[in-house]
């Protein structure tokens, strides 16, 4: 793990811990245990990188802190549905799904000098648990014991739905629009999460 994984990975346990959330220490030691730290955020997109999904779920946390103190300028009413703790475990935790969804596998590509080298990347093997992506992380955290608000399970359930939505049902649709328009932590989390891996993460 190289110095800025530890540096990321001792920021992202401190801020969990700082909820002070029941349950939140066994999730910790759970996230550990499968991987978290080290896996990528994706196989061929966005951080596919040892630790990509750590440093991730770091940047989808600043923007959702970013886009509350917008939105409360605004309305300050919302202070209490955006507390500072129900963002830290819905932005932290979103893609915990992603911990045993990415394997390595040794791939072929053409270096510059035109020959053939071998590298290692990634390929997708949800056969483990295929249960979805938000609700596979909701699944996951209530196993593992996580005390969380209604907010936080919406919010990480609904939280890569506005990609979704063409190819869902209308009750899904229905479901998923009540959703952002009642817990207003739901949208926040999933343009978070957008800006994160399409502007933070993305090429320069």
């Amino acid at each position: 793990m190289t110095q800025k994984n530890i540096e990321m990975k001792e920021r992202f346990i401190n801020i969990l811990k700082e909820t002070g959330r029941d349950g939140i220490d066994y999730v910790i030691e759970a996230l550990e245990e499968s991987g978290f730290f080290e896996a990528p955020a994706s196989a061929n997109n966005h951080l596919n990188v040892e630790g990509g999904l750590l440093e991730h779920s770091l940047n989808v946390y600043d923007e959702a802190m970013a886009l509350k103190e917008v939105q409360l300028r605004f309305r300050p009413s919302l202070a209490e549905a955006l507390s500072d703790d129900q963002i830290a475990i819905a932005s932290l935790l979103h893609d915990v799904c992603k911990t045993d969804l990415y394997k390595k596998t040794l791939r072929s590509r053409k270096a510059v000098d035109g020959t053939w080298e071998k590298y290692y990347g990634y390929e997708i093997d949800d056969k483990a648990f295929p249960a979805g992506h938000g609700e596979k992380s909701v699944i996951m955290l209530l196993q593992w014991g996580l005390d969380m608000t209604d907010d936080e399970i919406l919010a990480i359930r609904w939280h890569m739905s506005p990609w979704d939505m063409p190819f869902q049902s209308i009750d899904i649709m229905k479901n998923y629009n009540n959703a952002k328009r009642d817990y207003p932590l739901v949208p926040i989390v999933a343009m978070a999460d957008s800006l994160a891996a399409n502007i933070l993460e993305g090429k320069e």
